[in-house]
């Protein structure tokens, strides 16, 4: 079933990735809103669950609508009767215009008639019009002569919780609160136990959605009216069952400790926030009182978020009086919270500049009709501007860019980078390494990335220091770097994104750090991919693995491709777009195939031949080979595997070990695949050694140097690539237990 989820303006990622959290697939964001496919059950945890939609609607009909005649005739051809009870109630919602419907509240009685005497035709009754909490909501949305007529299944906005008794002059949205905090990274802040101060906290909505995220509480739990519940279709047990499995998933967090501060100088105001947090039933874990933003303290020696929503408007009044708000902010934000996010939602972003601490990031949203700036920050005093800022005036940071060592570096990086961009113009490359820890004590990987129009991000990864390391000449080395890049580079700071690796065991390199879920596109050859910079260790897009995906493209052709590990799938892309037949891609992360499956929709590749499958692939494959071969079944010609080091999770049923483990996996992967048919096998386990002799069915060739890229050539080691080809099925022997010397030594 299709459905449409809309939101407001700035904030359709988010929503898209509750959406795929829900269980939808296709999903497709637009300006104001998801278009998402799925189940009811999908449709029904959506309108339970999702913290930023306004809007679930269910499309029943879509037809040309030029004339009021055509619009009363297209409702008029839905088979109401599946949804609206005979003497039921409804209403109309009618967004938009057409040539010959010009007036809204027009077509809204057009659609109700027509709906009105479709039912008495029908069954001799007729519904009634019911504005407040009708039991079917109607919307129906014109655009170019065309009407597409929903069921509203939230029935009423899904930002109203039922918690807010009593509000204050201009409150947030709860829906664009959840989406501030969603943009500021806080559920993984709450979840390393982080705390939230909010220092204007109004009626107490931001610590409410924030303490709703951390403890795992539906957002719709504690609404008691959905449009759903009336629709003549609803599925009344699989309600039941989820808003029971949202009560039990709140039960399991209540002893969960949770430090969610509101502060604010109105006496209303926080009596008005106090009684929310009681409706919220979240008594305990919000602390809410009054307190002038002069009195601004750090209560504990955590750390955590400061995110407030300042006054911007009349409520305060002149411009001068708010400037001093805004200093008084920052002020206290350094004085009391270095080490902390920060973040202020305003619709007024240059009395920002007041607050005196660089913003890293700044995301428009819209408060009402209102354009507002989230300016979000690092309460760090490398960030701060003015008296406050430490060596960071522009007569210091050319002192710092004036060090030896920082011209020493500038000078490496500045060679480099000239060589760098004329073989990637020879070669047509966006991406690629302009810098790898070629002066070791400036430990740091730097990789460009471009779209071929835009400015490219400079993407720094800064490696661990050996314990040997002093931190004070750690730190400095980063202020040369970080000071050098902008300038030689010629970048503004905010394409500029840094990361610090420490050795990764397991799958943590693809695990989140952050939950941004800002996502870039890029460029690779004739392909388009997206990359986020913010919420994982890597991009999405391994660009040591630029020639080994050409490989795969240039084997591809005609052949049935199978992806094993496929992290995003830009080898899927490869192969599709090298003209294979078809592809499977496997992953055991929802978010890596769904982000797979936006990399294939953006080159247009997302047909019904490219599927998709979330497995343990060793399990997956264990299960393929030991399946019975009925007659139609058609062995996959090529197959890219490239698996991690080491893994442990929950999910798959074995921890796996690429040393140990690669001689049952690529005999596994030969079961399924045809004679003379082709694997491309890659890990980046420095130590690796395949195991020759346990793998006598093919025929090997090393590509490890024919795939590593030129600007990788100071990282031999940084992948090992083979093409093994199947010349002996007979020789496919699945091992049964496994000592050091079977699997090729121990790691």
């Amino acid at each position: 079933m299709q459905f449409f989820a809309s939101c407001p303006p700035g904030v359709a990622d988010l929503t898209a990735a509750e959406l795929r959290d829900c269980g939808a697939v296709q999903c497709r964001e637009f300006k104001l809103g998801v278009q998402f496919e799925g189940t009811l059950e999908v449709a029904y945890r959506a309108c339970l669950w999702s913290r930023t939609a306004s809007r679930v609607l269910m499309p029943v009909g879509s037809f040309a609508a030029p004339t009021p005649e055509a619009l009363y005739e297209g409702v008029k051809s839905i088979s109401w009767a599946d949804h609206i009870k005979p003497n039921g109630t409804l209403a109309v919602e009618l967004a938009g215009t057409t040539s010959g419907i010009t007036h809204t509240h027009f077509g809204a009685l057009k659609t109700k008639d027509a709906i009105v005497d479709f039912m008495r035709e029908r069954t001799g009754e007729r519904p009634s019009v019911q504005l407040e909490q009708p039991e079917v909501q109607i919307d129906v949305r014109l655009d170019r002569d065309r009407a597409t007529v929903s069921l509203d299944l939230s029935g009423d906005s899904l930002h109203r919780r039922a918690y807010r008794a009593r509000g204050v002059a201009a409150p947030l949205k709860e829906n664009l609160a959840a989406a501030i905090l969603l943009r500021c990274g806080w559920p993984a802040i709450a979840k390393d136990g982080g705390e939230l101060v909010d220092p204007m906290c109004g009626s107490g909505t931001l610590p409410i959605e924030a303490a709703l995220m951390a403890l795992d509480i539906a957002p719709g739990s504690m609404r008691s009216y959905f449009g759903l519940i009336g629709w003549a279709g609803h599925d009344r047990e699989l309600w039941r069952r989820l808003v029971e499995e949202a009560r039990e998933r709140r039960t399991a967090t209540l002893d969960r400790r949770l430090t969610l501060r509101g502060y604010d100088q109105d006496a209303g105001a926080v009596r008005a926030a106090i009684e929310n947090v009681e409706r919220a039933r979240l008594r305990g874990f919000i602390h809410v009182e009054r307190r002038d933003l002069a009195q601004l303290t750090r209560d504990s020696g955590a750390t955590g978020l400061v995110v407030t929503n300042p006054p911007y408007g009349e409520r305060i009044g002149d411009q001068e009086r708010l400037q001093s708000v805004y200093e008084l902010l920052g002020a206290k934000l350094r004085e009391h919270f270095e080490g902390w996010k920060g973040a202020v939602f305003t619709g007024n972003p240059p009395l920002a500049k007041a607050i005196g601490i660089n913003a890293k990031r700044s995301h428009t949203l819209f408060n009402g009709r209102i354009e507002c700036r989230l300016l979000r920050f690092d309460i760090e005093p490398s960030e701060y501007r003015g008296a406050d800022r430490p060596a960071r005036s522009a007569e210091d940071e050319q002192a710092i860019r004036n060090q030896p060592g920082a011209q020493m570096f500038a000078n490496r990086l500045r060679k480099n980078l000239k060589a760098a961009k004329d073989w990637a113009q020879r070669e047509g490359v966006h991406c690629y390494r302009v810098y790898d820890a070629d002066m070791p004590e400036y430990a740091f990987a730097i990789d460009l990335y471009g779209n071929g129009t835009d400015q490219p991000w400079a993407y720094v990864q800064e490696y661990e220091a050996p314990r040997t390391i002093e931190v004070e000449a750690v730190r400095a080395r980063r202020r040369e770097v970080l000071a050098v890049i902008p300038e030689v580079l010629a970048l503004p700071t905010d394409r500029i994104h840094l990361r610090r690796r420490r050795q990764q065991k397991g799958v943590a390199q693809y695990e989140k750090v952050s939950n941004e879920r800002q996502f870039e596109e890029v460029r690779e050859g004739s392909y388009r991919f997206v990359v986020n910079f913010h919420d994982y260790l890597d991009t999405g897009l391994f660009l040591d693995h630029r020639l080994t995906r050409q490989r795969v493209g240039e084997l591809a052709r005609g052949k049935k491709f199978l992806n094993l590990f496929a992290y995003t799938g830009t080898a899927t892309v490869y192969a599709a777009g090298g003209g294979a037949t078809s592809s499977t891609t496997i992953d055991m992360s929802r978010t890596y195939l769904e982000w797979a499956k936006r990399n294939l929709a953006l080159n247009d590749m997302a047909q019904p031949e490219h599927g998709f499958v979330q497995a343990d692939c060793m399990a997956w494959l264990r299960e393929q080979a030991e399946r019975p071969r009925t007659a139609g079944f058609r062995p996959w010609e090529l197959m890219f595997i490239d698996p991690p080091t080491h893994s442990r999770s929950k999910r798959m049923e074995d921890d796996f070990d690429v040393q140990r483990d690669h001689v049952m996996l690529l005999m596994l992967a030969a079961k399924l695949l045809a004679p003379q048919g082709v694997i491309v096998f890659s890990n980046n386990y420095t130590r690796f050694r395949l195991d020759r002799n346990a793998l006598g069915a093919f025929a090997v060739e090393d590509l490890t140097t024919a795939t590593l890229p030129w600007d990788f050539r100071r990282s031999p080691r940084i992948h090992q690539c083979y093409q093994l080809t199947l010349a002996d099925p007979a020789k496919i022997v699945i091992p049964q237990a496994f000592s050091p010397q079977s699997a090729g030594g121990s790691p």
